[in-house]
């Protein structure tokens, strides 16, 4: 069974690394963009098909991957 985490930046939290490639996507032509706000995406991959299970164990791992003060998470499960 396949999962996705994607982890945000929490909405007031300032984020310089979107700053950045917002500038450089304006720099670069690409016209339009309003704002950009990075985050982080981890694929995980679980042995078994027990979707209660691999949530369970995705949401104890979540607190250790987010800095979960700053960073907002969400499992994406199929």
């Amino acid at each position: 069974m396949k999962a996705r985490v994607v982890v945000t930046l929490k909405s007031g939290i300032l984020d310089p690394q979107g700053k950045a490639i917002e500038g450089a996507l304006k720099s670069l032509g690409v016209e339009g963009v309003a704002s950009v706000r990075q985050g982080k995406v981890f694929d995980v991959e679980f042995a078994g098909a027990d979707a209660s299970a691999a949530k369970a164990q995705l949401q104890a791992a979540c607190e250790l991957l987010a800095n979960t003060v700053i960073e907002n998470y969400r499992i994406e499960l199929p």
